[in-house]
């Protein structure tokens, strides 16, 4: 195993992980209300954090979309102004740490990072919301540096469907297509994370960018809404599209999904809400865990995953997107950004080969990016921005 954890370190150095999902950001507001000198990434964050600098370097990750969520009973003007505020601490952690961290808008800014020995640091808007159903504000997000926007979060919004939501418009909406279209034109990246099958299905027919899964599982492996079933899977070589596996294990292992449930209806009946990693909370759930040991996931659990994906949609189609910092409980030899090389390791173990990891790690993550900005400069030199409304096309019919 020390040779196989030696090997999986040196092909990080070469290809770093592009990991497609990180809530660093939304820890940062929820633990610190955004003041940096509270939790200095700086240093060793182990005791509050999944992720600092350190852990990045020793788990070698190369890029990182930073997610500036918010949750999803935020709406209107209140869930913009969240997101504004989460775009503005990822700004504040790129001028503090300058020689760790780089703005990276473009998968060129990515290599170029990569090169300098930084870590590329993109964004990603996870949920629909954000938008607050105004084409302009999501172009508004672009300008600011949101390199992909997830349609949903746990609910359903107006134009689109949640995986964890009750059926509403049945995927996407008319205006949910054109929310599509648009991103396909700014060359925002359209993450399926979180939406229904339907919405995935819907959005692979409109789009004609590759799209995303930022963190999202088989469901074929765990039998969770949460992940992607083989059908949508299997559609990805034509689209051109990546999907991240993720490492919440109430999504990769099926054991885990009662107990989850159960954690999570304890964290509701104290007052809290589920998703809150506030150190209330951690010691809720320590205390929960202590009466009620929970199932374990490891490194392999997430390998299996990775496993089922590769067969059916191919070695070009697939990344990695841990969710750090957006749950509150990991795998085995996963348990903070420094895992990584541990899931190489097994990889390795599995018989991939270093130029499967290289594409799994790195180039998958870069060409996708890169695709989608070559078709919106095509995009853009044949059409405007659309001013569609949402009023104009969900209107019910006369």
């Amino acid at each position: 195993m020390t040779d196989r954890l030696d090997r999986a370190r040196e092909l990080l150095a070469e290809y770093p992980v592009v990991d497609g999902h990180n809530d660093l950001p939304w820890a940062l507001r929820e633990q610190a209300g955004y003041d940096l000198a509270v939790r200095d990434i700086a240093t060793d964050q182990s005791a509050h954090l999944h992720t600092d600098i350190p852990r990045l370097r020793a788990g070698g990750v190369g890029a990182q979309f930073w997610s500036v969520y918010v949750r999803s009973d935020l709406a209107g003007d209140a869930a913009v102004s969240a997101t504004l505020e989460q775009i503005d601490v990822v700004a504040e952690l790129l001028e503090r740490y300058p020689a760790d961290l780089r703005r990276a808008l473009t998968a060129d800014d990515m290599e170029a990072a990569r090169a300098e020995g930084r870590i590329a640091s993109l964004m990603g808007a996870e949920g629909g919301h954000s938008i607050d159903n105004s084409l302009g504000t999501l172009r508004g997000l672009h300008a600011l540096g949101v390199r992909y926007m997830t349609l949903t979060h746990n609910d359903n919004i107006a134009w689109a469907d949640s995986a964890t939501d009750e059926p509403g418009v049945g995927g996407l909406s008319p205006f949910g297509h054109e929310v599509v279209r648009e991103m396909n034109r700014t060359g925002m990246l359209v993450d399926l994370s979180h939406v229904a099958a339907t919405t995935m299905r819907d959005a692979l027919t409109t789009s004609v960018a590759p799209v995303m899964f930022s963190h999202s599982s088989a469901r074929a492996v765990c039998d969770h809404p949460r992940n992607i079933p083989d059908d949508v899977l299997a559609q990805l070589p034509a689209n051109g599209g990546i999907a991240m596996a993720t490492f919440v294990p109430k999504f990769v292992l099926p054991e885990a999904v009662a107990w989850t449930r159960a954690a999570d209806e304890n964290l509701r009946a104290h007052g809290l809400h589920h998703l809150d990693t506030t150190e209330r909370a951690m010691k809720l759930h320590a205390a929960f865990e202590a009466a009620n040991p929970r199932p374990a996931a490891t490194v392999a659990t997430i390998a299996d995953h990775l496993d089922h994906m590769r067969e059916v949609a191919g070695v070009d189609h697939i990344g990695i997107g841990g969710d750090y910092d957006g749950t509150a409980f990991l795998p085995q030899g996963l348990e903070s950004v420094a895992g990584y090389p541990n899931l190489i390791a097994e990889l390795l173990r599995r018989g991939w080969s270093a130029a499967d990891l290289a594409k799994l790690t790195w180039r998958n993550a870069v060409r996708v990016l890169r695709a989608a900005e070559d078709v919106a400069r095509d995009l853009r030199a044949r059409r405007g921005p659309s001013h569609a409304t949402i009023a104009e096309l969900d209107a019910p019919a006369a």
